[in-house]
């Protein structure tokens, strides 16, 4: 989605958790949660800014309406235009330093995948090659790529309903300096309580336990827990995890159907 005006910075920066300040003419792109009133996440967003000014926000392609619903319910006499530019731009991300950028993409800083990297957004009328020498990241090793950098995934770690901190997202996605959103006091609540039920981890297991232990318990047997993802590729042995356990959980083992039970690594 596209919004351009005069109040257009203002407006977004009251819908979402970031500040949305840090992109204007900065040439990042940068992560950010909408919340509904109860600071509960609804979506997970990138925002930056275009070559000409205007605000890009980025996020599920099959959420595409139910997200501009969401970020244009409070629009009531702000100057901002809104427009949809879905399929008029692909995205290409690469990790690492960005090799040569072909005349007409627009190209932002960003750390989708848990490391410093580059977005490339080409318009959709231009081809463009990427070069052969660099490698494609996609289905497995892609999944392990992102487990490896501890990146929370919509539909594993990231659910509608959850509150952000519980992801680790307020260390990426929330400007607690910014002032006021929807959901802010809920979030700001939450950080200076320092309470949280449960949060997101990454660990390491052993190669052998099988992908569909998603319970975690502790020496007693007791259930703390469960895990979202598991590495399809192991590395020295060990495979890569990222799971919910809650407040006070030390030590951690992985139980799987047959009830074996396989100890877990904290990272």
């Amino acid at each position: 989605m596209e919004f351009r005006g005069p109040d257009a910075v203002r407006y977004v920066n009251g819908q979402v958790t970031q500040d949305v300040r840090l992109v204007a003419g900065g040439k990042i792109a940068l992560p950010s949660c909408v919340t509904d009133a109860k600071g509960r996440l609804q979506f997970r967003v990138w925002i930056t800014e275009s070559d000409d000014g205007a605000l890009w926000v980025e996020g599920p392609a099959d959420r595409a309406e139910e997200l501009e619903a969401r970020l244009t319910r409070y629009l009531i006499a702000d100057e901002v235009e809104v427009c949809s530019i879905t399929g008029k731009w692909l995205l290409a991300h690469f990790t690492g330093a960005s090799p040569p950028v072909p005349l007409g993409v627009t190209i932002r800083e960003s750390a989708r995948f848990g490391v410093p990297g580059t977005d490339w957004w080409i318009p959709a009328a231009l081809e463009v090659g990427i070069p052969q020498e660099i490698p494609l990241l996609e289905g497995e090793s892609l999944e392990a790529f992102r487990l490896q950098n501890g990146v929370p995934n919509w539909g594993r770690e990231l659910t509608a309903g959850m509150l952000p901190p519980e992801a680790g997202l307020d260390a990426s996605d929330i400007s607690y300096q910014k002032g006021c959103y929807i959901g802010q006091e809920v979030i700001s609540r939450i950080k200076f309580a320092g309470k949280l039920n449960k949060r997101l981890v990454r660990m390491v297991i052993d190669e052998s336990v099988p992908a569909d232990a998603v319970t975690l318990v502790d020496a007693n047997g007791e259930s703390i827990g469960c895990m979202t993802s598991v590495s399809p590729w192991a590395e020295s042995g060990l495979r890569h995890a990222m799971g919910y356990l809650k407040r006070g959980a030390e030590e951690v083992f992985a139980i799987v159907p047959d009830g074996g039970r396989y100890p877990v690594r904290m990272i």
